[in-house]
């Protein structure tokens, strides 16, 4: 069987809310990725130091490094009011100053597709200290309430609520479930929440009011007399749970026509503002909108009041007549009011006593409806799927969000309490009015001026707004302006006016007339911050990362460059993109040299020393880190001879490189540096060597030199290990103790601190760090010491306990934690393991800032024996009672790390390798690479931790071999890059990229904007260009020259109908630039894009690779859809002055046309050189003539539409997947030429994408649904049922959720071999690479018996023992859904044996678990259990003569005692197997 794995998270936003859902950080930002739950918050950045918004999602931090940040949240309305306070013009200032970004607080991966969020305001009183929670809804009818769980740092879930039972959605003449869309809305005073679902019922959840709290905080009993009693009995169904505990009613489902018997037909519906009870607005119709049955205003608009006690209604109001186009309800705030209807053609205002004022938006609405609207047809706007959100409540101004991205102003007009009128205004694109380039499916207003515009298809967006104002308006302004003090979100602006009739401190016209003060100036619209997106996914292919030949660039990229590269057509309309993507981090090489002693690097920024004249005066001031913008002067370099000789040596580092450094006081042959760095204040360069520290002033003149001497024993232990953090030292010695020295401001000299805790000379040390806690996680609360950096002591017991020490106080720890060896999900200092649970050996720990310059955050790194690295994230709960002990309030939690290290290459190494390979290379902190806040793994698994503001932390390896010296590099020549030494013996001083992303995704993405509509993409390997078939829209126009319709000549409209017009672009793999455009005629689209390998010559029977196009030629409905086939060849032609890569054109070889039906997919098939085409209901095989033509050979006829074509190569074994009538599988052969039937699926089967997987001997067809399911069929004629294989077998049905596979590629899979094993295999394993909509691409990867029945148990195992988010199922969510399933007929005869896919989403979570319970879970799926629990205690490795720690030595010890390490190896080698992108290391 096989396994599914998702590579990458999926980056399409179907939804977004605002919610205050973790207290103190003001309004969060919950996005909906499909599957994918993210919570952010927003910062300020200033302005200066923000990149720029690009096209291509790189990294926005790439622009400026350094700086000061305004930390107070964008969103905090105290915050907020408090900077206006102060001098004049600062608000304008302020809009102008600084940019907001988004910080990401939580994500949660769902076993579930979301269909909706919504914000649920709790009573004030409750126990989450007035956070909010947030309502879920899901697929088939499902609801989950979720909030902020302040001791875990999670989500938890607070109850869930299922609606699909099959009493609710039965009726027989009803369709099942899944074909109708789930609609989620909330109450804005959050008095209940309604999911409308199957086609006319509605589920209410009502909740809790403060009036109806059964506490009584303000019952006085002298007055009110005894205090009733609470009733502890009541129960709640769906949901049981007491009534004390919870903060809903019972729900309950209506019928929407018991509502009103009129609601036959229900399109949308919305709750609104400025009721006192639950009302709820409904578009609806007694007849289906259709075009064609000449039904004309036809819609009625109705208002309901929900009485949720007596689960009863009552109708406000109703308007009839109302256009048939209308398809959105969205619900106004005061002082507007009322709800917006939004069609097609118009809007239509309606007001709470039922008055309507509409606009028209284009010429057809005349034609459409009778109703009175205000004509603004000469607009020319289409507002299908357009977003509408609040700007300026006051000034009646909302945000409209076209489907083509283009913004527009809506405007409404307001005398009193009334509404007189409206009208829209498009924005110019001077304004910002087309920063927006795709379709927009939410909006969420986060801050007072920002708004998030998230999408399907292309990058989502904070967008943020000014207002260009005189200056004396700006000062009247200042004085009353309301559009400044609040968040103007739906849901706030509703707090103090829930009553209708309640008394207001301010009058309409008051505010109205405070807030017209600030309408003066215009709208400008700019993009603060966007976060990435691939989806949707159109076209995936590979090709070879290429430079200009006989380049340096060519020359410095050897051995850094991955022998291929994923390209994929991604995007829609002017998001298209093409999304270059490496699993590794492509480095930027500077220089390249030879430099094979080299064992450690070390660069240093160092004052002058100052003249003692100078003394007195305040010198420049400049952190730890390279924050001051100076350039790195020295680099140390640690070296090991071809004899094995040890040196250091120290250089000066120029712009371009580095230049050896003499007449210094420092002493190459001291001996070998294991750390180097600066102290007092950059004013001392600190050389640790293994035997003694050093220090030298600015000018590497020697100040002082401690040993490592201990007085009392003689004894001279070596340093194996040290750590810097100015003004302190930390040495880690061979014999297991430490040495903390401590420099002195003034006398700039180290002297040692006295370890006045007996822990700290009794305990074996095995690894340490200190730490300068620059963002407060760890301050000490009760001490009240400001915002002062602590320096923290993190130490690492041989026997697995964590010491944290708060320097320089080293009387006694301020934290310990006795189970960090036991690896558990969520680390305290009071955390204990059961007795015998297994501990896991850790050879470094490193505790460092993870982030970029927006946004930075401490995170525990654990260090593995075989390199594999686990990471904490510190948390701190505030403080219960006064004097509260720091470690009662300090928790780790465990981040979500499912990347394996790659083990070392097997290769005999004679002693001098053996010698470096013992030496132990611990983690490099680096404070700013390319922007980035991030640690080094080197070794032979080298990788970045790389995070960003909006995403969790990454492991990247680096490519190419192993690193064995790498320090950060910032000279005038290479900005804040890196230097590196790999194992081949080649230095290379580098960058990492900026213009591409790399924690998003997990993986490095390059964006490459087309800024046109593409659907296919193809690589040439002779020229390494790529193809790319794109459709532009264009007007349409009737043909002017046809004999049955002479009226078309006179035709003469301004507001035509949009169609795609296809195009070629020929793009250079070396400047990603278009070098060659074709056009196709109008109305003529490109569906496919193919290179095939054809025969060009009869004679010679020559082979050529070759661009193949098939396209639909539409002109509408009356007329057939005609079909072309083209072949191109991409010739070389004589290059632009000045652009070499500009040699290449688009040359046309064949082109046939096909008089019925489009040419909708291609490929090669059999032997000859010949050509499948799907044209229309046939699929045809075809071979390109000398003349131009392609001669049909073979053919076999289709139904429908044919959506697949795909051939095994070579083989001649064909599948072909139709859109409505499942998928056959056909053999072609070449003498004679046929095609002939082998087997075929069920006929009642919608098949997006199908394609081969080999397994073995074994040929398995994968075909995916639009259900999104995954079927595995198989040809077997032997099988009884299978009517000698005509009909084929169905084995498994696998459900991806919202992840439609659309697109595939079969890719074989290549392991690292070692030379010995150089035999060919005869069936090479293959994998298949999907990807989807949602921008997830995932992979199918087969396995062997045995290995399957273990992962499927462990996967078992798994579900049963985690806690899963919002109360889903994973199985349940993987298993076909219960209404498609009902209404599905099998897709060919069912030979399951009940066997499913392995769901590798639930594998990943493995790491998830502590050491004992991995155990336990891998023992029960049938891995080999030692009785050692698999480890030995740490640092039982042997220690080497050099002083370092072998990793070789403690691997030992892990498989050292009764094969006890075995199991966890075995289930470490299956799971890295089949998670990741493991096999495919040629990207």
């Amino acid at each position: 069987m096989q396994c599914y794995t998702e590579l990458t998270p999926p980056t399409a936003v179907t939804h977004s809310v605002t919610v205050q859902l973790v207290p103190g950080q003001g309004i969060n930002l919950a996005v909906a990725k499909a599957s994918l739950l993210q919570i952010f918050k927003t910062k300020v950045v200033s302005a200066e130091l923000d990149a720029p918004a690009t096209l291509n999602g790189a990294n926005p931090t790439k622009a400026s490094t350094a700086g000061r940040y305004d930390s107070r949240l964008v969103n905090d309305d105290d915050g907020f009011e408090a900077s206006f306070l102060g001098g004049d013009n600062i608000a304008a200032r302020a809009d102008r100053a600084n940019s907001a970004k988004l910080v990401l607080v939580a994500q949660v991966t769902l076993p579930g597709t979301i269909t909706g969020l919504a914000r649920i305001k709790k009573p004030s009183g409750s126990s989450s200290g007035g956070a909010d929670c947030l309502l879920l809804s899901f697929r088939d009818a499902r609801l989950s309430l979720v909030e902020w769980n302040v001791e875990r740092n999670t989500l938890e879930t607070v109850s869930i609520h299922y609606y699909e039972q099959e009493e609710l959605v039965g009726s027989p003449w009803v369709a099942p479930l899944h074909h109708y869309p789930t609609l989620l809305v909330a109450d804005p005073a959050s008095r209940c929440a309604a999911l409308k679902f199957s086609e006319r019922n509605l589920a209410i959840l009502p909740f809790k009011q403060p009036d109806e709290d059964m506490d009584m905080d303000n019952w006085d009993e002298e007055l009110d007399g005894p205090r009733p009693k609470k009733d502890l009995s009541g129960a709640i169904a769906n949901g049981a749970s007491t009534i004390e505990d919870t903060p809903y009613s019972p729900s309950f489902v209506l019928r929407l026509s018991k509502l009103e018997a009129s609601l036959l037909h229900p399109v949308h519906l919305a709750f609104l503002h400025e009721y006192r009870d639950p009302t709820i607005g409904v578009l609806s119709s007694t007849k289906t909108a259709s075009n064609s049955l000449g039904h004309k205003d036809h819609f009625t608009y109705m208002v309901f009041t929900l009485d949720l006690q007596q689960r009863a209604s009552t109708t406000i109001l109703a308007v009839n007549g109302l256009p048939q186009d209308l398809f959105r309800v969205v619900a106004l705030p005061a002082p507007v009011g009322g709800a917006l209807l939004v069609g097609a053609n118009e809007l239509i205002h309606i007001d709470q006593s039922g008055k309507s004022n509409g606009v028209a938006v284009n010429p057809l609405t005349k034609q459409t409806t009778s109703f009175s609207l205000v004509d603004q047809s000469d607009l020319d706007l289409r507002l299908e799927g357009c977003a509408i959100d609040v700007l300026a409540a006051e000034l009646g101004e909302f945000l409209l969000i076209l489907n083509d991205g283009r913004l527009g102003l809506i405007t409404f007009r307001i005398d009193g309490r009334t509404v007189s009128g409206l009208s829209i205004k498009m924005l110019a694109p001077e304004a910002g009015g087309s920063v927006i380039q795709s379709r927009v499916t939410s909006l969420s207003r986060v801050g007072r001026s920002t708004v998030f515009v998230g999408s399907e298809e292309g990058d989502s967006v904070l967008l943020g707004w000014t207002r260009r104002q005189g200056q004396t308006q700006k000062r009247k302004s200042r004085i009353q302006d309301v559009d400044l003090d609040l968040d103007l979100d739906d849901e706030d602006l509703e707090d103090d006016d829930d009553d209708l009739y309640g008394e207001e401190s301010t009058s309409p016209e008051q505010a109205m007339s405070a807030a017209k003060a600030t309408k003066s100036g215009d709208l400008n619209f700019r993009i603060h911050d966007r976060l990435l997106s691939i989806a949707p996914i159109q076209k995936m292919t590979y090709g070879q990362p290429v430079t200009l030949p006989d380049s340096e660039e060519e020359r410095n990229s050897e051995g850094v460059r991955s022998d291929l590269q994923l390209v994929c057509a991604v995007g829609r309309g002017k998001a298209s993109a093409l999304a270059i993507m490496n699993l590794a981090i492509q480095p930027k090489i500077i220089g390249r040299f030879e430099f094979p002693e080299a064992r450690g690097f070390w660069t240093v920024c160092a004052k002058k020393p100052i003249p003692k004249t100078l003394v007195g005066d305040k010198g420049p001031i400049s952190n730890d880190y390279d924050t001051s913008g100076q350039h790195h002067k020295f680099m140390i370099v640690a070296k090991v001879d071809l004899d094995g000789y040890e040196t250091s040596d120290v250089y000066a580092l120029t712009a371009a490189g580095f230049e050896s450094l003499t007449g210094t006081e420092f002493e190459p042959a001291a001996g070998f540096t294991v750390e180097a760095g600066t102290m007092g204040k950059d004013s001392r360069i600190l050389q640790v060597l293994k035997s003694e520290v050093r220090c030298y002033d600015g000018d590497l003149g020697l100040s002082q030199i401690v040993p490592m001497l201990d007085e009392e024993t003689g004894a001279e232990p070596r340093v194996r290990t040290a750590s810097i953090a100015d003004p302190f030292l930390l040495l880690i010695r061979d014999d297991f103790s430490v040495f903390i020295a401590e420099m002195s401001p003034k006398l700039l000299e180290l002297d040692e601190v006295e370890k006045e805790d007996q822990i700290l000379t009794s305990t074996k040390w095995l690894a340490g760090c200190l730490y300068t806690d620059t963002t407060s996680v760890f301050a000490d609360e009760t001490a009240g010491k400001g915002t002062k950096d602590n320096i923290l002591m993190f130490l690492l017991s041989t026997s697995g306990v964590l010491y944290i020490y708060r320097l320089p106080d080293l009387t006694k720890p301020v934290y310990v934690a006795e189970g960090l060896s036991y690896i558990p999900p969520g680390l305290s200092a009071d955390y204990a393991a059961r007795k015998g649970t297994a501990k896991e050996s850790v050879a470094e720990i490193l505790v460092a800032d993870l982030g970029d310059t927006t946004h930075k955050s401490p995170y525990l790194i654990l260090r593995h024996a075989n390199d594999d690295l686990t990471l904490y994230q510190p948390y701190r709960l505030k403080a219960t009672t006064a004097g509260q002990p720091f470690s009662k309030s300090l928790f780790f939690q465990k981040v979500p790390n499912s990347t394996f290290a790659k083990a070392p290459e097997d290769k005999p190494i004679d002693d001098d390798e053996l010698h470096n390979a013992q030496r132990f290379l611990p983690m490099r902190r680096c404070s700013n690479i390319s922007g980035y806040s991030t640690v080094f793994l080197p070794g032979s698994s080298p990788s970045f931790i790389l995070k960003t503001a909006k995403s969790s932390p990454r492991v990247l390896s680096l490519q190419g071999s192993g690193v064995q010296a790498m320090s950060s590099f910032h000279t005038e020549g290479c900005e804040h890059g890196f230097i590196y030494a790999d194992t081949n013996g080649i230095a290379r001083v580098t960058q990492i990229p900026t213009d591409s992303s790399f924690a998003e995704l997990g993986l490095s993405v390059k964006k490459i904007p087309v800024g046109v509509d593409t659907q296919s993409v193809a690589y040439h390997p002779p020229t390494q260009a790529y193809v790319v078939g794109c459709n532009n829209v264009e007007p349409f126009e009737l043909p002017k020259d046809d004999d049955y319709h002479k009226e078309w000549a006179r035709e003469n409209i301004t507001f035509k109908p949009m169609v795609d017009r296809g195009m070629l672009k020929l793009l250079s793999g070396i400047t990603w630039t278009v070098i060659d455009t074709v056009e196709m005629e109008p109305c003529e689209t490109v569906l496919c894009v193919e290179t095939l390998n054809l025969e060009v010559s009869e004679s010679t029977n020559e082979r050529k690779q070759l661009i193949a196009v098939g396209t639909a030629l539409t002109k509408g409905e009356d007329l057939p859809t005609r079909g072309r086939v083209y072949v191109f060849d991409i010739a070389d032609v004589i290059p632009e002055p000045g652009k070499p890569e500009t040699s290449k054109k688009l040359k046309l070889v064949a082109k046939e046309d096909i008089p019925r039906g489009a040419v909708t997919a291609l490929s090669e098939v059999g032997t000859q050189g010949l050509m499948l085409v799907a044209q229309g209901q046939k699929c045809m095989v075809r071979g390109l003539k000398e003349d131009g033509t392609l001669l049909p050979v073979a053919f076999m006829d289709m139904n429908c539409y044919v959506t697949s074509v795909k051939e095994l190569p070579g083989t001649g074994l064909c599948l072909m997947a139709d859109a409505f009538k499942g998928v056959w599988f056909t053999g072609y052969t070449e003498e004679p030429y046929k095609m002939m039937l082998f087997g075929k699926s069920s006929t009642r089967m919608e098949v997006l994408n199908a394609d081969f997987l080999p397994d073995g001997k074994e040929l398995y067809i994968v075909a995916s649904d639009a259900d999104g399911h995954i079927h595995i069929l198989q040809f077997d004629p032997e099988h009884p049922k299978s009517l000698q294989g005509h009909l084929l077998l169905h084995r498994t049905t696998f459900n991806t959720g919202a992840h439609h596979p659309t697109s595939s590629l079969l890719l074989p899979v290549v392991y690292p071999t070692s030379p010995s094993s150089s035999t060919e295999v005869e069936n090479p394993p293959h994998t298949l690479l999907l990807a989807s909509p949602t921008g997830l691409i995932a992979t199918l990867r087969p396995l062997q018996e045995n290995a399957y029945r273990r992962l499927s148990s462990l996967a078992v195992q798994l579900t049963n023992a985690l806690p899963h988010p919002a109360g889903l199922n994973p199985k349940g969510y993987r298993l076909p859904s219960p209404s498609a399933s009902a209404s599905m007929q099998l897709p060919g005869v069912d030979a399951g044996i009940g066997r499913n896919i392995v769901d590798g989403k639930v594998l990943e979570r493995f790491m998830e678990l502590g050491t004992g319970k991995r155990q336990e879970i891998a023992g029960r799926a049938g891995y080999m259990v030692g009785t050692n629990g698999g480890v030995n205690p740490a640092g039982s490795g042997k220690i080497i003569g050099n002083g370092g720690l072998s990793l070789m030595g403690l691997r030992n010890g892990l498989h050292g005692q009764e094969g006890g390490g075995m199991e966890w190896e075995e289930v470490r080698g299956e799971l890295g197997g089949v998670l990741g992108w493991s096999g495919l290391g040629y990207f």
